[in-house]
């Protein structure tokens, strides 16, 4: 059953992972380098490996032995060591790009959008959201990661270097919160 507050809820822990906002000094450099970034492209191929691991993740980690819990907890301390990123303004994680031509999909869907935090939030997510409430989180956020790609020039210009900054730090935070929130409920604290 929809849930608009689930809804909600899914949607801004997807934004403040996959962070679009703050990648757009990332996609403005790489539209540098190679001239053109296809959004289309970019956001079709995130939208299969998300949507793909939503339904298959669980039982990848069952062929692991593992269970939702345990990767929500080591979820959790990536979701924490992005948002360290994000407010401290360090990189841990690094893209790097390897093939110019495929861009739009390699680093641009992968690993920028659907990365590692992203998995792992959206197998985190499973174990509190019902799973069509994660799909529409999950589609909103391709829309607006969507439009992001194809008004990167102007979204930047709009927001200037400081105005990035400041959401960057903002949704670093927000990250730091989640982490933390996801620890305690599947830890049983």
């Amino acid at each position: 059953m929809l849930d608009l507050q689930q809804i909600i809820s899914v949607s801004l822990i997807l934004f403040s992972v996959i962070d679009i906002i703050g990648s757009l000094p990332v996609i403005i450099t790489l539209k540098q380098k190679v001239g053109k970034i296809e959004a289309e492209t970019a956001t079709i191929t995130a939208g299969i490996l998300m949507i793909a691991f939503l339904f298959f993740g669980k039982a990848i980690l069952n062929l692991l032995g593992l269970d939702v819990a345990s990767f929500a907890i080591a979820g959790s301390f990536i979701i924490f060591i992005i948002g360290a990123e994000m407010v401290l303004g360090i990189h841990i994680f690094k893209n790097e790009v390897q093939n110019p031509s495929s861009t739009s999909i390699v680093p641009i869907a992968f690993p920028l959008i659907a990365g590692a935090g992203t998995m792992t939030t959206i197998i985190s997510l499973r174990a509190e959201y019902t799973v069509y409430n994660i799909i529409v989180g999950i589609i909103l956020n391709l829309g607006l990661v969507y439009l992001v790609l194809r008004k990167s020039d102007w979204i930047e210009t709009k927001l200037g270097q400081s105005g990035t900054e400041v959401l960057r730090r903002v949704f670093g935070v927000i990250l730091l919160a989640i982490a933390v929130k996801l620890f305690k409920s599947n830890w049983g604290l």
